[in-house]
């Protein structure tokens, strides 16, 4: 009887044991282990990051660390950590994070636009996923890209079709370039390369003159007519005369892209730079700015008309009073030179 007694404990005991480690080993895995109070938390882990490196980020979400730890080793994760954008969600246990680490990368939303030159552009991809913009700058200037998809340090920007895309955070900057080409092929359908072909001229060339139009005009209803004044110069071989482009010789020239220029002086037209289409016939070698797609498709779709003339409308501020002949054009000029004089601004 006694021995039947010990032999009894010792099962009951083994099933209390039992039972408290199931409840240990479930609770790990099973019970909600997040400390914040967000519907869902983010994680950004480097492509080249560790288990250590997972474990700081995720600390401060976590309410047991030791729990999260043990649950990583046993699925494998320790040793096969993912570059990435994840989400936690509220509540959550450890055995749905880790399998959410593991395997839900999520997309990022990146955008761009109106960006004056490659660097700037660098800057404003690298706020939005991993590659620093030393790195992107680096991928986007490489020669023999540029070379091999039939672009070159002036048109490279050309190459960047301002939009939202999605991307993985932890897209390379090779990989992030590589997209963009894709996009820009994609961009230029068949019946936009016979529009531009209809005008002679070629998608880079295009992109360089939506630039300028661009610049010239930040109302979008007119740039098929400001496309159409600048197309009707070029068909007639007449300088094109634009501001914009003086005013990105100015910064070329001197390097300081963050230079505001309000007025462009009569000096100025004399800079000797290729920009300058006061200067030198026909397009600029390269697109001034990144254009929207409006200003892209405005050059495609001018308006047709015979204007060659063009200045600001001071009495329709943002808009601009076109002219077909010197003699109107110089008319329209005398009204806004005396508004700019009245506002005193001299540069």
């Amino acid at each position: 009887m006694y021995i039947k007694r010990i032999l009894l404990f010792i099962v009951i005991a083994g099933l209390i044991g039992g039972g408290i480690f199931a409840y240990t080993v479930y609770n790990a895995i099973f019970a909600p282990n997040t400390s914040f109070e967000n519907k869902e938390a983010y994680l950004f882990i480097p492509s080249d990051a560790d288990f250590g490196e997972v474990r700081e980020l995720v600390t401060p979400l976590l309410k047991d660390m030791g729990s999260f730890e043990k649950v990583a080793e046993r699925k494998g994760y320790v040793s096969n950590v993912r570059g990435g954008k994840y989400a936690i969600k509220k509540g959550a246990n450890n055995n749905d994070i880790i399998n959410s680490l593991r395997s839900q990368n999520i997309p990022v939303k990146v955008a761009f636009n109106n960006q004056e030159t490659i660097a700037d552009l660098a800057g404003r991809i690298a706020m939005q996923i991993e590659p620093d913009s030393l790195a992107l700058l680096q991928a986007f200037t490489d020669d023999a890209f540029l070379k091999a998809n039939g672009f070159n340090e002036n048109t490279e920007l050309a190459m960047y079709i301002p939009n939202s895309y999605e991307f993985f955070w932890n897209t390379s900057a090779k990989e992030f370039r590589e997209r963009m080409l894709k996009e820009y092929k994609r961009f230029w359908t068949d019946a936009r390369l016979e529009k531009a072909k209809a005008l002679n001229l070629s998608p880079a060339e295009v992109i360089t003159l939506a630039s300028v139009v661009h610049k010239e005009t930040a109302k979008v209803d007119e740039r098929p007519r400001v496309a159409g004044v600048y197309l009707n110069r070029l068909r007639k071989g007449i300088l094109l005369q634009a501001d914009p482009t003086v005013i990105y010789a100015i910064k070329k020239h001197s390097g300081n892209f963050n230079t505001v220029i309000k007025r462009v002086l009569y000096k100025d037209l004399e800079l000797d730079s290729p920009y300058n289409t006061y200067k030198y016939g026909g397009l600029p070698p390269g697109p001034i700015a990144m254009p929207d797609i409006t200003a892209i498709d405005a050059v495609l779709n001018p308006e047709k008309h015979d204007y060659i003339y063009f200045v600001a409308n001071v009495e329709n501020f943002g808009y601009h009073k076109f002219a077909k002949t010197l003699a109107q054009h110089n008319r329209n000029k005398e009204q806004y030179v005396r508004w700019i004089n009245a506002q005193k601004i001299n540069r």
